[in-house]
């Protein structure tokens, strides 16, 4: 089913867990980080071989769609200002994957709760997105999942200053993923940002949501 027509993304009606699996990687791939891995340097290819780690540090994410009423939105989070990376920065829910975690399906769920106060059997793990690759040396894992309503988000105020959520349609359209170009630490890079309301959605999450409209528009 393609869900693009004229470059726009449009939400079919129906049970998303439907229509959004058959564009997903199947879950039992979560336990391999499989290649092609997309990430950071898809952007600024150039500092690949310069800066890519041998060994990359596994962790998982749960990019939560909620099936609302009036349209499906994504949860998010702002990372709290006193964390020591990446403070305030916009994120899904999550962070490395333990060695008591049942994979990163099992991780994506575990800080889902621990920071967004998500209980797991709210959520029904649909797919993955492609592992994404950062320049700090971790690949992440993104586990997509359907929320269902009833869940009250509540942040954890040691990890999570704010909670808020997107639409669907917003962050799938072309039209708000804006590519920029900045200097982190000494080199100039690409990214992507998406900026809505007062928020700014931008580098690994906006590239893990730039990678979810590429499934999106494929056939499955």
């Amino acid at each position: 089913m393609s869900l693009v027509e004229d470059d726009r993304f449009h939400v079919p009606k129906g049970d998303p867990r439907l229509w959004l699996r058959p564009h997903l990687r199947p879950l039992d791939e979560a336990l391999e980080a499989v290649r092609p891995h997309k990430g950071d340097y898809d952007l600024n290819p150039r500092w690949r071989d310069v800066e890519a780690k041998p060994t990359l540090r596994p962790a998982a994410v749960l990019v939560p769609i909620i099936d609302r009423p009036a349209a499906l939105t994504v949860l998010l989070t702002r990372r709290s200002a006193h964390l020591s990376s990446h403070a305030g920065q916009v994120a899904f829910p999550g962070g490395r994957i333990d060695d008591t975690d049942d994979g990163p399906v099992g991780a994506a769920l575990r800080e889902a709760e621990e920071e967004a106060g998500i209980p797991p059997h709210f959520v029904t793990p649909i797919g993955l997105l492609d592992p994404y690759e950062t320049g700090s040396g971790f690949v992440i894992i993104p586990v997509v999942g359907v929320l269902r309503e009833g869940c009250t988000p509540r942040a954890n105020p040691g990890e999570v200053d704010e909670i808020f959520e997107v639409p669907l349609e917003f962050l799938m359209d072309v039209a708000n993923h804006q590519a920029h170009t900045g200097v982190w630490q000494g080199r100039e890079r690409r990214y992507y940002s998406m900026p809505y309301d007062r928020h700014n959605i931008w580098g690994a999450t906006a590239g893990m949501l730039v990678n979810l409209r590429e499934r999106l528009m494929a056939s499955p």
